[in-house]
């Protein structure tokens, strides 16, 4: 009975919605805290591909676009608002045909190679290890290096270490000094190889556990950094990979990685990323919730062979792949963002919440101007995307606690689709504020929604709120602001509950202060 009044009761001083307006009920549990909320989750990733690194990130220090070293300051400055904790590289796919020394030395110097994965151009190596960790350092966020098992050697991938991390008077740590670094770097996470049951060697997951173990008897610890070892994990619902990697090589890692990415309906029939209508949308939506389910199963698994979730589920790709925007080369994956992107975005970022005491990483594939990017350039133009604003709306949930939540919605239905309208994810960080993101899947209502809170008294609410006038909304170089956070204030709160009503397609972000 409660619920119903906080549902009806402070609804006078919102806009006004007819009898038919749906409603869904949450209860907040602030007495019932869970774990941390891994700020890595929010992770990003950078593959050298397209124009990710290449005009996205690195213009060199020649060039008129402004720039750090050859690294641009525009993009550095984006990135650095969403407090990006974490960024993979080289790939991917790349990562299994890159070999490091290459990418070091003076760049005049460097070897080219054939990038034969991504569009069949040439790779010059002018961005290598030390350019990666000079923009890791420029953004403020941990590196998170891919090693090649596919095309390498188990040399090649202990040298690197040792270059990277030894602060040693040998060979390798001295050359790295010669070509501009003194002190070591710190390299915490590390991944031996990359989609071995695919491009990374077409491995069995059986002969694939036994490489990472052959392998990771030379990754060595050197004095003041501890690698945090990751295997190669399944892709989507691959339970038997998971099975047979955790069996054999599960005591030996970390981490354990999963791929997913929101496909409409295989990889055949990816769609346009702006030409869509409503059965697109609910096409997207409903497999990007698929993940939820993915996550479980392969969590049951794990359980099995590491019931003290000691190895954490790093999901290091992820998000929508469409078909290429015509006219552009179909091996750079280019693609635009739309607020369909936003919604699949925050959507993700809420189940790996909810599955926080084993997802420990998230990375969303790409960072710049390749699939679901945060920032598209243009030369020395650059644009946010919608995913970028979810990204900043969010970043309060890194780091902070997670608050469970009792969710009754509605469903959003066409035809025999359907999938829940509202959906929800809390956190209470170090200083007591409580944050509640929510997303109204619904592109033609807005929704009711009435939230008690157990175990809190909020004082105060603030919001903002990211939605537009058609699904297909997105910025463009000449028009950036199509889709950007609004302040959001159609929600009031009373007796320490809260009554929200939530536009069409939107997703927001509430602030309650005690």
């Amino acid at each position: 009975m409660k619920l119903f009044r906080l549902a009806i009761l402070p609804l006078a001083g919102l806009v006004s919605l007819s009898a038919q307006t749906p409603a869904a009920t949450l209860t907040l549990h602030a007495d019932q805290p869970g774990p941390v909320i891994n700020k890595n989750i929010y992770g990003q990733f950078s593959e050298h591909l397209g124009h990710c690194i290449y005009g996205g990130i690195w213009v060199g220090e020649d060039s008129p676009i402004p720039n750090v070293r050859g690294i641009r300051s525009d993009v550095v400055a984006a990135l650095r608002q969403l407090q990006v904790p974490v960024l993979r590289w080289p790939g991917g796919c790349f990562a299994d045909e890159y070999h490091w020394k290459n990418g070091i030395g003076p760049r005049k110097d460097r070897p080219k190679m054939i990038n034969t994965n991504w569009g069949g151009v040439v790779e010059d190596n002018s961005f290598g290890t030390h350019e990666f960790m000079d923009l890791c350092e420029q953004v403020g966020c941990e590196p998170y290096i891919t090693g090649n098992v596919g095309s390498g050697t188990v040399r090649e991938m202990m040298e690197w270490v040792e270059y990277m991390t030894s602060n040693a008077d040998s060979p390798l740590a001295n050359e790295r000094r010669r070509n501009g670094r003194a002190e070591p770097w710190h390299v915490k996470y590390f991944a031996i190889g990359n989609e071995a049951w695919g491009c990374g060697g077409d491995m069995p997951p059986e002969f694939y556990a036994d490489n990472f173990r052959r392998y990771n008897v030379y990754l060595k610890n050197y004095p003041g950094n501890e690698l945090y070892r990751i295997a190669c994990g399944p892709d989507a619902a691959s339970y038997g990979w998971t099975d047979k990697v955790m069996a054999i090589a599960g005591a030996r890692m970390n981490g354990l990685s999963l791929h997913y990415y929101t496909v409409k309906n295989g990889w055949n029939d990816k769609g346009s990323a702006t030409e869509f209508g409503e059965p697109e949308w609910m096409a997207i939506l409903g497999q990007t919730l698929r993940i939820d389910e993915i996550i479980t199963n392969h969590s049951v698994i794990m359980d099995k062979y590491d019931p003290a979730k000691k190895v954490g589920l790093m999901v290091d790709e992820w998000g929508t792949w469409y078909d290429p925007t015509p006219g552009t080369n179909p091996g750079f994956l280019v693609q635009q963002n739309t607020l369909r992107d936003a919604v699949v975005a925050a959507l993700n970022l809420h189940i790996f919440q909810r599955h926080a005491d084993r997802v420990a990483m998230a990375n969303i594939a790409q960072m710049v101007n390749v699939l679901q990017a945060m920032i598209m350039t243009d030369g020395p133009r650059m644009v946010l995307t919608p995913t970028y604003h979810v990204f900043e709306m969010y970043k309060a949930h890194q780091g902070a606690t997670y608050l469970p939540i009792d969710l009754s919605t509605p469903d959003y239905s066409r035809g025999d689709a359907h999938i829940p309208v509202v959906s929800a994810s809390a956190s209470r960080d170090r200083n007591g504020l409580i944050h509640l993101s929510l997303v109204n899947t619904d592109p033609n209502r807005p929704i009711r929604v009435a939230c008690a809170i157990a175990g809190a008294a909020p004082k105060s609410a603030s919001g903002r709120v990211l939605t537009a006038p058609t699904m297909q909304a997105h910025n463009s170089f000449e028009s950036p602001d199509e889709v950007k956070p609004v302040p959001f204030t159609d929600f009031v709160l009373s007796g320490g509950s809260l009554a929200v009503t939530l536009p069409s397609k939107s997703v927001a972000m509430l602030e309650l202060a005690p």
